[in-house]
């Protein structure tokens, strides 16, 4: 009786995940699914993917299925693209701006903060948060960006003999957080000089461990991550200590200069100008939202999503991209040149906001590299309703997750596009993109709301490392491994040599 029972509810199991699953391809129309085995759907096709070999699966992929397919997982669906149509339709509606279901992996750290929520509470932190990257708050920023790249500067040179390779992602991944920090927060952390800080510890185990589960859906399941999960929900309580800390007596601060009608800083009279030299946390102490200030838990979240959008990125794009002129010893010479012709010999004078407009060659060396190894490899959103094209349409409540590494290295977009050619962005002709197709930050309403701070930081680390090093093409070749951020699974190693002015 009880088999009978049994076998009776497999029978209704396989007969609704069928009529299901058949509705699901009805709607998609021509995109095709990568599996049809009942109830799992494309899990096992799922479970065959790991950071390492994406860049060659996806590839592959999109070679057999075309530049749009979907998988069909225990009932929900996932469409994966790369179709320029689908990316434009999706980036630049205001309709789908929640993110995907696996990002919820990092509610737990980031809670309900700019990356994460959606909604009339995304748009009322997104009005809030925007004033603080202006012109004017960024060019008191690249003070900080010069100084602390003068610590970074100073310890690398005792690695710079032009033969031992160095893995530069640790040091650069030091300094971006000692600049994330102070510009966050308003603290002079010296993470370059203290590196086995509880903090420190805390923020790079977290964020591998996230790396981790987040391109591991199967993580998600709190069962099958349980020794994971211990040791990444303790290493989020040191960070959000050490942030509420910091808030705490950043806001005694705030109120008593509100309490004497005074700023914390002085500025311009533009009301802009007159921020410039506040922090992020600042602007969030003396927000208000319907004439009330913002939660601690508000800001706490906030401040967090900023530290973790702004350090593993920036790290991965710089580091990257010292990788790429490592190689590439002409591009190199010739970025060099320019920026000579801007600083001369002088390595003593620190570089400003108005240096950093002056050099075409520099932006297009970064957005070069940006292209070719994107800090983000994919985003994803959360389909609130339908979205229908011409011959497919994406069903209401499915995941999409759009490929920016393939898209940036699409042929169908650019010319040669495996190469590194800083050059194909002064001249257009090599470039053939059109709508969102060059968008190593995203684009529309959700884009990356830090990218020019990202921009403005790398050139001013690019160019006092170049001013001080010639890079060298030593050690290991990378090994590109797809996380959260683009890393290396064997490190991004260079040589560099102390630079001689003749």
């Amino acid at each position: 009786m009880v088999w009978t029972i049994l076998l009776g509810i497999f029978v209704i199991l396989l007969i609704t995940d069928y009529l299901k699953r058949q509705q699901t391809i009805k709607n998609l129309g021509n995109i095709p699914l990568v599996s049809h085995i009942p109830f799992i759907g494309s899990l096992t096709v799922l479970l065959q993917l790991n950071p390492e070999n994406y860049k060659t699966k996806w590839h592959e992929f999109i070679r057999h299925y075309g530049k749009t397919f979907a998988a069909y997982i225990f009932g929900m669906v996932f469409v994966i693209t790369t179709d320029h149509r689908v990316v434009d339709a999706i980036l630049g509606s205001n309709e789908y701006l929640r993110k995907n279901l696996v990002y919820r992996m990092l509610s737990r750290w980031l809670g309900d903060g700019l990356l994460l929520s959606s909604g009339k509470k995304w748009q009322t932190m997104r009005k809030i948060i925007t004033p603080t990257f202006h012109f004017k708050i960024l060019e008191g920023f690249v003070e900080i960006f010069d100084r602390q790249s003068d610590t970074l500067i100073a310890k690398l040179k005792s690695n710079a003999d032009g033969i031992t390779p160095i893995n530069i992602y640790k040091p650069m991944g030091l300094l971006t957080l000692d600049i994330i920090v102070e510009t966050a927060m308003g603290v002079v952390f010296d993470a370059q000089s203290n590196s086995k800080s509880e903090f420190i510890q805390a923020v790079n185990e977290v964020t591998d461990i996230m790396a981790n589960r987040f391109v591991r859906p199967h993580l998600s399941i709190k069962l099958l991550a349980r020794k994971m999960l211990k040791k990444q929900n303790k290493g989020i309580q040191i960070m959000h200590d050490f942030t509420e800390k910091i808030i705490e007596e950043r806001k005694k601060l705030v109120l008593h200069a509100e309490s004497n009608e005074t700023t914390l800083v002085e500025g311009d009279s533009d009301g802009i100008g007159a921020k410039k030299h506040l922090t992020f946390l600042d602007v969030l102490l003396q927000a208000r939202v319907d004439g009330q200030p913002l939660l601690d838990k508000q800001i706490r979240d906030e401040v967090n999503t900023f530290i973790f959008e702004g350090h593993d990125t920036t790290t991965s794009a710089i580091s990257f991209c010292l990788y790429a002129l490592s190689r590439h010893r002409e591009v190199q010479d010739k970025l060099f040149e320019e920026i000579r012709s801007n600083f001369g010999d002088n390595m003593e004078r620190s570089i400003t906001y108005a240096d950093l407009q002056n050099m075409n060659y520099l932006n297009c060396v970064i957005k070069e590299s940006l292209r070719l190894f994107p800090p983000i490899p994919a985003v994803g959103r959360w389909m609130d309703k339908e979205l229908k094209m011409d011959d497919c349409s994406i069903p209401r409540h499915s995941n999409v997750v759009i490929l920016l590494w393939e898209i940036l290295r699409d042929p169908d977009n650019f010319e040669d596009p495996l190469s590194f050619t800083p050059d194909r962005h002064l001249n257009t002709d090599n470039v053939k993109v059109t709508g969102y197709r060059n968008i190593p930050f995203s684009a529309g309403p959700r884009n990356c709301i830090g990218q020019r701070f990202a921009l403005y930081e790398m050139r001013t680390i690019l160019t006092k490392i170049l001013r001080n090093f010639e890079l060298l093409p030593l050690g290991e070749d990378i090994q590109v491994s797809m996380k959260i951020v683009l890393r290396s699974e064997n490190g991004i190693n260079i040589g560099l040599k102390q630079r001689q002015y003749k």
